[in-house]
């Protein structure tokens, strides 16, 4: 399980969005990957504009513009009912 969240340096409200993660979910810290928006066209073109934006392994949106907990603590829940026992 990988969360991307895409950022772009220099953007506080990411690294505001990167510390309240890592804060509200300390077992999942190594799971999130910061990955610049603008590396890929898809993302600049999708994403440039609504930065910073949290997606999991498919590249579903879980939250973004701002750190949503209760939408990452379901999206959490939901895999680990999914993960084999």
């Amino acid at each position: 399980m990988t969360l991307t969240l895409l950022s772009r340096d220099g953007c506080g409200l990411c690294e505001e969005f990167a510390d309240a993660y890592r804060t509200a979910f300390p077992a999942q810290r190594q799971q999130l990957v910061i990955a610049d928006v603008d590396s890929r066209p898809g993302w600049q073109g999708r994403y440039g504009l609504v930065i910073p934006v949290l997606l999991d392994d498919e590249g579903t949106v879980i939250c973004e513009t701002h750190f949503d907990e209760p939408a990452v603590s379901a999206w959490l829940a939901a895999v680990l009912k999914r993960a084999p026992a």
